[in-house]
């Protein structure tokens, strides 16, 4: 029985894997295939990590696996953050946050009908990253609305 729709497979970018090739072979075996993060790898992987990489005031502790956020750095760090919105590319993920992004971006899957990857949104970041009274940065009124252009 034929699937109405012209329905194509994919799935969610995050998964359990440490082997990055196996990984990799898995996000290609479907009909869209995507950029697989894999936590389990290292903590750069994560999802909020790899998306606060570019972040002014993050404190990445990798040793805790803790992600948190400090005012004081936050306003040391945003002047510079704001002289490259021009410049996507000072945006990318780089090869230290995620060992699997340039390898597939830089496979031909030109016979696909289209590829996928994924970061969470902002209001997302904003609930799961906290200040240093361990206030979710969505709700600090200085923050949020850099937070939802960032």
């Amino acid at each position: 029985m034929t699937i109405p729709g012209n329905l194509y497979t994919t799935a969610m970018a995050v998964m359990p894997h440490k082997d990055v090739d196996r990984a990799l072979e898995i996000a290609l075996s479907l009909d869209i295939p995507y950029w697989p993060q894999l936590p389990h790898y290292n903590y750069y992987e994560d999802m909020y990590v790899q998306a606060s990489e570019h972040f002014p005031g993050i404190l990445l502790d990798m040793e805790n696996r803790t992600l948190r956020f400090s005012t004081e750095k936050f306003i040391a760090e945003l002047e510079e953050t704001m002289s490259h919105f021009e410049e996507p590319e000072y945006f990318d993920i780089s090869d230290t946050y995620s060992v699997v992004y340039k390898r597939f971006l830089d496979l031909d899957l030109s016979d696909r009908p289209a590829i996928r990857g994924q970061l969470e949104g902002p209001i997302s970041f904003g609930f799961n990253v906290v200040d240093e009274n361990d206030r979710p940065i969505l709700f600090d009124d200085t923050i949020r609305p850099f937070m939802l252009e960032f």
